[in-house]
């Protein structure tokens, strides 16, 4: 992908899953939503996975162990190997692996996906400050994680031992709604230390190299639900983005992304990667997808025409970013998305 600002969703004659020979797929708002499958995801990984593609699938959650996730996959009818799932409790054990001794003693302060993570890289996980840490891991540890562990936490980085997160997403989505995620129990530990910790999660590179030494992808696609997280880390890796509006991002947010969270590509779903993606064209002053045009007007964006919701979309996409160049857009959307039912 071009490091230079992307001002328009990119089109493709073929469809995705034979342009690209690895998915590099979020899970939560991607594959499921609150542990169930997401509409017409099994079939679609299913027929891209035939032709082909190779799937991945990558996580900042750091309370599962690969086979815990692969094994959910597979309930879903994903037939899924623990080798084809990579999470940032994978990638902050590499990081620290590279910065400690052989067999050093980790601090854990999360779940069991980090404590086999650290045991893959040759670390010894242990469970009190006083167990003289080369190292503390800070990783998700559930809705029911004890308070006690935080203190733990915040005791060894007081005294001057680095502290790495497996990654910093404030929320995480649940069965019942948005939950904290790792980010504000990171939170709590900065707070009572005034420390910083090394992060290696999406969408910093640590998470980037993890999943390519792990699938050996030649031509990823990231595929994600999130701007901050899959799309920005899709853009530091330099690699191509399929955005699906199956999780947290709404249209007005894409519309006001500033370029590091601007996909190569935006669809509905997952069927977005068996298909071709429609190119978005300059139509005098406008831009123009489908039967929809968009223009940058006096303080909002205008959509005329009718057509695919997504087409219209895509259009006011390019005129947003356009318009806002290496910023955030701040033009109002709210009548043009209106009009696309979004």
């Amino acid at each position: 992908m071009s490091r230079s600002v992307r001002t328009s969703p990119e089109g493709s004659e073929r469809p995705l899953h034979e342009v690209y020979d690895t998915a590099l797929l979020d899970l939560d708002g991607v594959v499921y939503a609150g542990g169930e499958a997401i509409a017409h995801a099994v079939d679609s990984l299913a027929e891209a996975r035939g032709d082909g593609m190779h799937l991945a699938y990558v996580t900042n959650n750091a309370l599962r162990t690969p086979d815990a996730v692969a094994g959910h996959l597979t309930e879903l009818g994903i037939p899924t190997g623990a080798e084809d799932v990579i999470t940032s409790a994978q990638a902050v054990a590499r990081l620290i692996s590279e910065q400690v001794p052989a067999g050093a003693k980790v601090l854990v302060i999360g779940g069991e996906g980090l404590r086999v993570a650290l045991r893959e890289r040759g670390l010894t996980p242990v469970d009190s400050a006083d167990d003289d840490p080369a190292a503390v891991a800070q990783g998700y540890g559930g809705p029911d994680f004890p308070w006690g562990r935080f203190a733990e936490a915040s005791y060894a980085v007081a005294r001057g031992v680095p502290w790495f997160a497996s990654n910093t997403d404030l929320t995480i989505p649940s069965g019942r709604g948005i939950a904290p995620g790792n980010g504000a129990a990171v939170q709590v530990v900065r707070i009572a230390t005034g420390a910083e910790p090394q992060v290696a999660g999406k969408p910093l590179p640590p998470m980037h190299k993890e999943t390519i030494l792990r699938t050996g992808a030649k031509r990823p696609l990231v595929v994600g639900d999130r701007l901050d997280t899959d799309i920005e880390g899709a853009h530091n890796g330099g690699v191509d983005s399929l955005l699906v509006l199956t999780g947290v991002t709404d249209g007005a947010q894409l519309l006001a992304a500033p370029p590091q969270h601007r996909p190569t590509y935006v669809d509905a779903d997952l069927r977005g990667l068996l298909s071709g993606q429609p190119a978005v064209t300059e139509d005098g002053e406008g831009f123009r997808c489908g039967g929809w045009t968009a223009t940058a007007g006096p303080g909002h964006l205008e959509l005329s025409g009718d057509g695919a919701q997504l087409d219209g979309l895509r259009a006011l996409c390019a005129a947003a970013w356009t318009a806002a160049g290496d910023g955030t857009c701040t033009l109002d959307a709210e009548k043009a998305l209106a009009r696309l039912g979004l």
